[in-house]
């Protein structure tokens, strides 16, 4: 169990810094076999000194020494494509020149079946196209070896020392002893492989779920601060964002006297009070259908008509402003302070888009935002006070105090209408509707 640790930890330490996931495996996969061969190699040379004739450790011994010495060639020059066609002709042919050096097929028990191991770890760390001259190799030293054995045998001069003789016993032992560890080792890289396949794709699928639940944070970020078929247009396209709109309900609302009430609170108080004031609106906005805007200051801004929303969107922006009206009259969590605020409503064109690079937001210009401004800031605490045109589309659905003639700067006289609240009963089949009496008035 210790010597596979040191194995595994092995594998880990040839690793660089920018190597991708597939570098990765097939590094530690080279680095993995050259410490199972050497150590197979160090087992099978120990048993057969125990159970057959002293062989010469020469061969065993340069074998180890050249892998050893090629993976600290390759700790020290980070050459890993040198590195791995090397190591892996060690694979293919020290066994074939142990084999020889023994005698034949038979009395060396087959112990070229090792090389196998070099076609093997060209699959799995040079990939399948260039494993096939490896595999060939592999073939033409077998084939060559079987000719030699039986062809030449007979005419091949014998060393001078004769090689010593092996039993029949011995031979098939270790025929076994080589099937069985090039399988198991042919095995363990396989399943080492796999193992490291589905630890890396685990990894990579971890990766990718935080990556989605980051792109999704960062969607429900960008939709807080667009609507969203702008937000789809920003992702897709570079261009400016520019919208002209022949016909948006815009509306401001701004807390009375917010600055005198601000003096005696903390910037922490502060804060508190207009987020629950702007969430509770933001709350109503998405209840009626309509596109929040922006703050500004103790302003807030919101208009419908623009990308999606209710149909007869000035009805719904009526609805609403009551709505806002009554919620800070009659919800003390919310308005605990009984601040009042003044609501004005515009109607008309407007130019819709997205403004700057950084920190960008999406905002509305034209006179319709002008005007429904301006009616805001003249406004009276408590009252909803609407233009002409937007009272042309609400009339018939809401009462109304009579109207007043207001001046506003950059605009003279104005007629502006003052917001009861709701009609108690729809007009009849006969009255106009609202949005066509606003669009003909």
């Amino acid at each position: 169990m210790k010597d596979t640790r040191s194995l595994f930890s092995l594998s880990d330490s040839g690793m660089d810094p920018g190597d991708d996931a597939e570098t990765r495996l097939k590094k530690s996969l080279l680095i993995f076999a050259t410490g199972l061969v050497s150590l197979g190699a160090i087992v099978w040379l120990f048993l057969y000194w125990q159970l057959g004739p002293q062989f010469s450790a020469t061969p065993a011994i340069v074998f180890q020494l050249l892998l050893v010495g090629n993976l600290l060639l390759y700790f020290r020059t980070r050459n890993f494509d040198f590195f791995r066609h090397t190591q892996l002709a060690l694979f293919l042919f020290v066994p074939f020149v142990v084999q020889w050096s023994i005698g034949n097929f038979i009395t060396a028990s087959g112990v070229s079946l090792w090389g196998l191991l070099a076609p093997i770890g060209a699959v799995l760390i040079l990939g399948p196209r260039e494993s096939l001259s490896w595999f060939a190799a592999y073939l033409f030293l077998t084939a060559l070896s079987g000719f030699i054995d039986y062809f030449m045998a007979d005419f091949i001069a014998l060393p001078p020392a004769p090689s010593p003789q092996i039993s029949s016993r011995t031979s098939v032992f270790f025929f076994a002893l080589n099937f069985a560890a090039i399988s198991t080792i042919a095995y363990l890289l396989l399943r080492y492989a796999t193992v490291e396949k589905e630890r890396a794709q685990e990894e990579l699928e971890t990766a990718h779920s935080l990556l989605k639940d980051e792109q999704e944070r960062s969607e429900r970020l960008l939709l807080n601060i667009l609507p969203a078929p702008i937000a789809e247009r920003l992702k897709h396209d570079k261009q400016t964002i520019a919208d002209g709109f022949a016909d948006v309900t815009v509306m401001f609302a701004d807390i009375v006297n917010f600055t005198r009430v601000a003096e005696g609170l903390s910037p922490q108080q502060v804060f508190a009070m207009l987020n629950r004031i702007f969430s509770s609106f933001d709350e109503l906005a998405e209840r009626f259908g309509m596109e929040k805007i922006k703050t500004i200051g103790d302003a807030y801004m919101v208009a419908g008509g623009l990308n999606s929303g209710p149909e007869n969107y000035s009805v719904a922006m009526a609805e609403m402003a009551l709505a806002m009206r009554d919620l800070l009259q009659r919800d003390d969590g919310v308005n605990h302070l009984h601040l009042e605020i003044r609501i004005g409503i515009g109607t008309g064109p407007v130019v819709a888009g997205v403004v700057g690079k950084k920190k960008f937001i999406y905002d509305l210009w034209g006179d319709t935002v002008n005007l429904a401004s301006r009616i805001t800031s003249e406004g009276v605490p408590g009252m909803i006070q609407v233009d002409n045109t937007t009272w042309k589309r609400l009339r018939d659905h809401f009462e109304f105090h009579d109207p007043q003639t207001l001046y506003l700067k950059g605009k003279g006289d104005t007629e502006v209408h003052r917001l009861i609240g709701p009609r108690s009963r729809e007009p009849s089949a006969a009255e106009p509707s609202s949005l066509t009496a606003g669009l003909t008035g």
